[in-house]
């Protein structure tokens, strides 16, 4: 007969295992903890072979199906109440599922690193006193010898809690230690949260007046339900505003907020901006922040004590003591979907997650994702609209520069060179736009026609003339730039095309009486480079900016009224279907920097294809034509998020190996939907970029118009996948609802 006495713990380990494990609770722990369902959401440390790893609690079943007497005692409880409240950690469960990722990976992937290293949680609050159990029990003459003692027992029985400071008022440090000695009383920290009460200094500065268009989108959100809010705002519209009121009223009824934005390089002037306004707490998570200072702010959040989280992508899963709206800032933007590990999308779990809490969210954009769109189109999401401009500042104009009958020198325009000259001799900031880094995207021999292409990749080497290197910017790889052509010996080597470093260049040549500020990932990887580049900008002074899409997202430059738009061309060709999509959003978020203040703005478009319809559609009647467009396109060739695809990627050192694998694969998915009815499968396909570090990556497109059956059927299929044999070091992955090919 089984031994039915021990308690079992089913925990997610961490690592890329798909299955929970189930072990036993020690005696010693059993006895303190009889009731196994409170510590769900705890971390543990498990054995898993010869070692011990880092767990988390994810459920206490009465039975397993291993017998007792095999079941592995748990070897350490390292928490003490739970890591994650049971909604969040359901969040994960369902997201694990969901994107078909091994849940103890999932968790651990997105914790702050210090709660991966077995660092208890920060106490943050105001440290109150409390009865123990024991002291709960304690009979009434217990402590009759010691009065002041049972005075203080008799003062938290009856208040419940006593702040710390109140405890040392009335009582001595000597009787505090006394009772805790005894284990009669114990110390716990309550989190200061904002109270409808505590409202009158909350807000720092006035706010801004609205606007009619404004007004009409903040009165229709409501804050006391779930419900997903698009709000469509023009480049400039204010929608900032609009989020900063609304965040007002969720704080004034003591709720917390998450914001989440796309990019690390937002953070400084959003939460610049935030900390002017509110008189409360603002902590921002991201991963430029130190592990201590990561940590902090998630305990902030998680005790209640910060009233607005500020972050990137894996904010979404930060734990919120009363949590009451969610903010997704520029939610087209492919930065919340994740490329590698556990790929989720942030935006689409902050739905779920306010769904599954019961509270608004509300996605914002200028250039809003096909996915949202639709969802506004099947009446999932609400659709507000804010067509005007706040304050005085009107819409740019558009102007279309045709390089085929222009002077270029340097990849400027001598039309654009005129504008720029132009804007100023008024005083004004001009941003020059060209989505690559570098100096030149490659390096050729005139004499022979040979380039410099990377040996661990299919692509060239671009040229980075500061650091008089090679580099590639898929695998990293660098050398030095050659004197002569390893081909013919020859000497004439010369960088064709241009980037950032070479336009920036150029520049300070023809412009010499003004700063020229270069902002791409190769100037501002120094911890507070972007926010110096934005403290230069903001002084309003004669400058270029030049830069890469960093420069695109979110930011507001006053000054700014001249966008010149150097290489428009590199999105009208992708092979990739969203190709029209993203450079539709690229051009009109790039051009909204401008004209954001008193002065009107222009923006230029260089281009070899003046007449190209996407271009003559954007220019003259905007994005919103555009998108239209496109989601009938989808529409019409069942493209997502008409229908719902699912990538199996292939990757070997062996090209043979990753493209057999899928081979494979695909046979199992025909068997499986034998019918062939429910399913599309495409491939196996060469990935974009076949080789990348030395690896051959090939996909599996699974695409099917009802969610659930794609689900099902990807399950039952990573069962298959799991019996495969496979060779060359292959790694295989499954993407749900994939945004690269």
């Amino acid at each position: 007969m089984l031994d039915r006495t021990k308690i079992i713990v089913r925990v997610a380990v961490n690592r890329p295992l798909r299955r929970l494990l189930d072990y036993s609770m020690p005696e010693n722990l059993a006895n303190r903890h009889s009731n196994c369902s409170t510590l769900i959401g705890c971390r543990v440390l498990a054995p898993l072979g010869k070692r011990q790893v880092m767990g988390i609690i994810i459920d206490c079943p009465e039975h397993s199906n291993i017998n007792n007497d095999q079941l592995r005692p748990i070897g350490e409880l390292i928490d003490h109440k739970p890591l994650l409240p049971q909604q969040l950690l359901s969040l994960f469960l369902w997201a694990a599922n969901y994107y078909q990722h091994p849940v103890g990976d999932a968790l651990f992937s997105t914790l702050p690193t210090a709660l991966r290293k077995n660092e208890p949680i920060p106490q943050l609050g105001v440290p109150h006193w409390q009865l123990t159990t024991l002291g709960k029990g304690l009979s009434y003459d217990s402590l009759r010898r010691s009065p002041q003692q049972k005075a203080l027992i008799e003062n938290l029985s009856a208040e419940g809690q006593l702040a710390e400071t109140t405890v040392l008022r009335l009582f001595s440090r000597a009787v505090l230690r006394s009772l805790i000695m005894k284990g009669l009383v114990e110390k716990i920290f309550i989190a200061v949260t904002v109270k409808p009460k505590d409202n009158e200094n909350m807000v720092r500065e006035p706010v801004l007046q609205l606007n009619s268009a404004q007004k009409t989108a903040l009165d229709a959100i409501s804050l006391h339900a779930f419900h997903c809010y698009l709000l469509d705002g023009v480049t400039g519209s204010g929608k900032t505003e609009i989020y900063l009121q609304l965040i007002a009223k969720n704080i004034r009824i003591g709720r917390q907020c998450l914001v989440l934005i796309p990019e690390i390089n937002l953070t400084p002037q959003t939460q610049r901006r935030f900390i002017k306004r509110f008189n409360v707490s603002v902590v921002t998570l991201h991963s430029g922040l130190t592990d201590r200072q990561r940590l902090t702010a998630w305990a902030a959040a998680e005790s209640g004590s910060a009233a607005i989280i500020l972050g990137t992508r894996s904010a979404v899963f930060t734990p919120l003591h009363r949590p009451g709206l969610i903010v997704v800032d520029e939610e087209h933007d492919q930065s919340y979907k994740q490329q590698e590990g556990f790929r989720y999308s942030a935006r689409d779990l902050a739905v779920i997650r306010g769904r599954r809490e019961n509270i608004p969210v509300v996605l914002g954009s200028a250039t809003p994702s096909m996915e949202s769109l639709n969802n506004c189109r099947n009446q999932r999401y609400t659709h507000l609209r804010v067509d005007q401009r706040a304050g005085n500042a009107v819409q740019p104009n558009w102007s279309i520069i045709d390089l085929k009958g222009e002077f270029v020198e340097s990849g400027i325009a001598q039309s654009t060179h005129a504008a720029i000259e132009h804007t100023l001799s008024r005083g004004q900031q001009v941003l020059v736009f060209i989505n690559r880094r570098g100096y030149a995207p490659t390096i050729i021999c005139q004499q022979c026609g040979w380039s410099a292409e990377c040996n661990h990749c299919d692509s060239r080497l671009t040229v980075h003339r500061a650091k008089q290197k090679l580099i590639c910017h898929h695998c990293d790889y660098q050398r030095r730039i050659p004197t002569n052509c390893p081909n013919c010996q020859s000497h004439q080597l010369i960088p064709t095309g241009e980037g950032t470093e070479r336009t920036q260049e150029y520049l300070k040549q023809k412009f010499s009486h003004v700063k020229v500020i270069r902002v791409d990932r190769d100037t501002t990887q120094k911890k507070g480079a972007m926010e110096a580049v934005i403290n230069d900008i903001e002084r309003a002074e004669p400058c270029i900016l030049v830069g890469t899409q960093m420069l695109a997202k979110g930011h507001h430059f006053a000054n700014v009224t001249l966008v010149a738009v150097l290489d428009a061309d590199t999105g009208l060709f992708s092979p990739d279907f969203r190709g029209h999509e993203r450079l539709a959003q690229l051009l009109t978020q790039v051009a909204g920097r401008s004209g954001r203040g008193d002065n009107s703005g222009q923006v230029l478009i260089q281009t070899y294809q003046p007449q190209h319809p996407l271009l003559e559609t954007l220019t003259r009647d905007g994005y919103r034509s555009v998108a239209a467009q496109l989601l009938e396109q989808r529409q019409s060739n069942q493209l997502p998020p008409i229908v719902h695809t699912v990538l199996i990627r292939a990757e070997s050192t062996n090209s043979v190996s990753a493209e057999k694998f899928l081979h494979q694969t695909r046979q199992s998915m025909e068997r499986i939907d034998a019918s062939q009815a429910a399913l599309t499968l495409i491939g196996p396909l060469p990935a974009m970029l076949e080789k990348r570090a030395n690896r051959y990556r090939f996909i599996l497109q699974i695409s099917a118009t009802q969610r659930s059956v794609l689900k099902q059927s990807v399950t039952l299929l990573i069962r298959e996948i799991e019996k495969l044999k496979s060779s060359g070091g292959l790694r295989w992955s499954v993407d749900v609802d994939p945004q690269e090919m």
